[in-house]
């Protein structure tokens, strides 16, 4: 064998050697590395552990082993309800993003729409009516409020009658000659003066008028008096 082949071959089993140690160097390092990772493992494990021990310390006297049990078995039977309610919440987590900009517009627009019953005074109207109310509970005590439900049938028909167009005009007609109504009433009204104005042609009519009207009402009261004593009878 030539003094070149036995270079060439040390070279070779040079090459390997360093081959092997580095391997064994790299393992060496690879060990110190998961010892350090064990005694990191084994301090958090070990804490973690004393942390679990204080805490169960302090609620041994409210829990025991079984209550544990039990409950993880009631966790585990019922793991396709709590699954079900997790998914349900995750759709309501859905909804509320998806109609998040609709309730926001829609609070400004019932923030629009009070801000202009506001500006038109419905507040005020609505407060003022309250103080109606307040008053009238103050006015009347339990036999009004008797009275009127006895009576609110008449009551309903005479505002009836009131409101029919006929009946307005004729109040409105009266309240406009009251207010235009300018007399002068003098002083040294003589009984010749009254018969003088007795000639008067509106004043026999308003008369006439007025006899009728009191005719009328006379008559409907005796109606009312004889059907009543009739009834009592």
């Amino acid at each position: 064998m030539s003094e070149i082949d036995i270079q060439y071959q040390i070279q070779e089993l040079n090459n390997k050697m360093d081959l092997v140690l580095e391997e064994i160097k790299l393992q060496k390092r690879q060990r110190g590395e998961m010892e350090d990772l064990k005694d990191d493992l084994m301090r958090v494990t070990k804490g973690i552990y004393e942390t679990a021990v204080e805490e169960l310390d302090q609620v041994s006297d409210y829990v025991n082993t079984n209550d544990i049990l039990h409950f993880g078995k009631y966790m585990l039977r019922n793991i396709n309800t709590i699954s079900t309610v997790v998914q349900q919440l995750e759709s309501m987590k859905d909804f509320l993003r998806d109609s998040a900009p609709l309730i926001r517009q829609y609070a400004l627009d019932t923030m629009t729409k009070l801000d202009e019953i506001d500006r038109k005074g419905y507040f005020e109207f609505a407060k003022e009516l309250g103080n109606i109310s307040d008053n009238v509970i103050t006015s009347f005590n339990k036999e009004d409020i008797n009275n009127l439900g006895d009576n609110i049938v008449s009551i309903l028909n005479t505002i009836k009658n009131l409101t029919q167009p006929d009946m307005l005009n004729a109040i409105n007609d009266a309240v406009n000659v009251y207010k235009n109504l300018d007399i002068e009433i003098k002083d040294n009204i003589s009984l010749f003066g009254l018969m003088k104005e007795l000639n008067n042609p509106e004043l026999k009519r308003g008369l006439y008028f007025a006899i009728e009207f009191l005719k009328k009402i006379s008559a409907i009261q005796n109606n009312k008096s004889f059907s009543t004593t009739n009834d009592t009878n």
